[in-house]
């Protein structure tokens, strides 16, 4: 029982600290180059959760060419950065990986 409540507690004090920021805080009055850094956190987040995926398929740091994982991630930010296009990067990655997946066995 007591787990369950610190767990409950847990998500409430993470629950409000982010929904005050949202909700008591006004974005015209932060400082210009804060509101220009936040337009960066997406990416960074997404790159947070992404890379380490790539890098570490098995738990240790694999940059070889045997880490399909990481051959595929190259190929879709490759397509990423000639075509712009997040579903033309998505499609390329997936189809690198399932390939170097189906030549490695």
């Amino acid at each position: 029982m007591t787990e369950w409540l610190v767990i409950v507690g847990a998500g409430v004090v993470t629950f409000l600290t982010r929904a005050s920021f949202i909700v008591f805080a006004d974005p015209h009055r932060f400082p210009h180059a804060f509101r220009v850094a936040l337009a960066f956190v997406p990416a960074a987040v997404l790159a947070a959760i992404v890379l380490p995926g790539l890098a570490m398929p098995h738990g240790a740091l694999e940059l070889s060419p045997a880490n399909p994982r990481l051959l595929a991630g190259i190929a879709a930010l490759v397509v990423a950065l000639k075509v712009k296009n997040p579903l033309g990067a998505i499609v390329a990655g997936m189809a690198a990986l399932w390939g170097l997946q189906a030549l490695g066995g």
